[in-house]
């Protein structure tokens, strides 16, 4: 009775933390709240007959052999229950500590054979485009590789069928290196003009996470049992671990910005587009503060509030599944 009390108790406190920390943790897992309890609610009847053989055990007078064999059946009812099995929610907790999400490897996987390589050298891309060019980068701020995540893992391979509104203007220079047996391997960047409501334009390089791809792929593969929550969990903690990722490298600093996203639940034409630009004027504010002095200009009226909510700030930031 103990045993199952407690995990009981146990979950409890699990639902109430996760309800407590319920907005701050919304980027980091997929569980809903009742996955922090032990027990699934069709398990009822099980968990009635078992408290009714520990009733039986408090009877006086009971034979050895009958005591022995409703403590066993007990002990078996609570291995039926799952009650000494981790919850999800602590499961999740587990393999995060442990490195061991999917997330974990494609996030590393990402920065270690693509970011690292080639972050370091945006800057100078970007100057050298800018010689070439003086009058379309001309926020040095902007002057990264802005990588999108959406939440959805739902990847366009051409920016502009995703959005009418984001046109593809260039390529910055080329790096070639030999890697992995491969010689003159290329990477580069593209290089987009943005068209705001006001119908100017606003130039950076973008381009998808590509590993969310195969976040999305793994969910349509039956082979890799990858549910749909799975998915949406892994995308959450691919993009605090790459943040995390990042955010300790000296090299890449400064050399790009992370824009994750959820697509609203109706087609909107230009949400892409609206929430690349939103970053832009967040990089062109902090451009002004810097040089002028003054408080940065308030952000445009024309995104509403929910896509304001949707940015993180430091404050917000994915907190772990325990307070403490």
């Amino acid at each position: 009775a103990t045993l199952q009390i407690g995990a009981l108790l146990k979950g409890a406190c699990y639902l109430a933390e996760e309800i407590f920390h319920l907005q701050s943790r919304c980027w980091v897992g997929g569980h809903q709240p009742g996955s922090c309890l032990p027990l699934p609610p069709r398990h009822g009847a099980m968990l009635l007959l078992c408290a009714s053989a520990y009733v039986a055990l408090l009877g006086d007078g009971q034979p050895l052999g009958l005591q022995l064999g409703l403590a066993s059946l007990c002990q078996l009812l609570i291995l039926a229950l799952g009650l000494q099995k981790p919850s999800a929610v602590e499961v999740s907790e587990m393999s995060e500590r442990s490195k061991q999400n999917v997330a974990h490897g494609l996030a590393w996987s990402y920065y270690v054979g693509y970011l690292k390589i080639v972050l370091p050298r945006v800057k100078k891309s970007m100057e050298e485009f800018s010689s070439a060019n003086p009058n379309l980068l001309v926020c040095r701020k902007t002057w990264k590789l802005h990588i999108l995540i959406p939440l959805s893992c739902d990847v366009y391979d051409d920016l502009e069928k995703a959005d009418s509104n984001i046109q593809y203007l260039t390529d910055l220079s080329e790096t070639t290196m030999a890697r992995a047996g491969t010689k003159k391997r290329v990477y580069k960047h593209s290089l987009y003009a943005i068209r705001d409501e006001e119908n100017q334009l606003w130039h950076c390089a973008v381009e998808y996470a590509t590993p969310l791809q195969s976040l999305y792929a793994m969910s349509q593969d039956e082979c890799a049992a990858f549910s749909r929550e799975e998915r949406l969990e892994q995308a959450k903690l691919f993009y605090r671990t790459l943040e995390e990722i990042l955010q300790s490298s000296k090299e890449c600093a400064g050399t790009y910005r992370l824009i994750a996203y959820e697509e609203p639940g109706e087609e909107e034409t230009h949400f892409l587009s609206r929430e690349i630009l939103w970053h832009l004027r967040q990089q062109h504010q902090e451009e002004f503060a810097v040089h002028e002095g003054s408080p940065p200009p308030t952000p445009s009226t024309a995104l509403d509030s929910a896509e304001l909510n949707l940015q993180i700030s430091v404050s917000d930031l994915p907190q772990p599944l325990r307070s403490d």
